[in-house]
């Protein structure tokens, strides 16, 4: 079931700029471990399977998928739908953010049949060398 509404998943990192403007933003940075203080994953991203592994597992992550899904399929359902914008944001943009963005847009792609685009605003970006205990 194709929608003619389209999702538009934007990943970010809070320490590259102020969140992209969204329906509903998505801060990972508190609740949700950071794998930047893993040496051997701080300057890998979402892409490598070790980090999208780290994040997939880590415990509160799926239910929260599961509540955002929810969120943008009663956007969808709303009387004055229109297109939803969700960001989602870590630290860096790197790890969090941008693995909990793809299992996103593949999860309402292939479950649900939306037109879902997904763009990374930081991913690509360096690593920001701050403190391991920061957020």
């Amino acid at each position: 079931m194709e929608h003619e509404n389209p999702v538009h998943v934007v990943t970010f990192g809070y320490l590259h700029g102020a969140p992209p403007s969204a329906h509903l933003t998505v801060d990972l940075r508190v609740h949700f471990r950071d794998p930047h203080v893993n040496p051997a994953l701080r300057h890998l991203t979402a892409r490598d399977a070790a980090v999208h592994e780290a994040v997939r597992t880590t415990p509160g992550i799926l239910p929260l998928l599961d509540g955002v899904e929810g969120a943008v399929l009663a956007y969808l359902a709303g009387p004055s739908a229109g297109p939803v914008t969700i960001a989602v944001g870590c630290a860096g943009g790197r790890h969090r953010a941008a693995t909990v963005g793809e299992l996103l847009a593949t999860s309402l792609a292939e479950a649900h049949g939306l037109d879902v685009t997904l763009t990374h605003r930081d991913m690509h970006k360096p690593v920001v060398h701050r403190d391991t205990g920061a957020r």
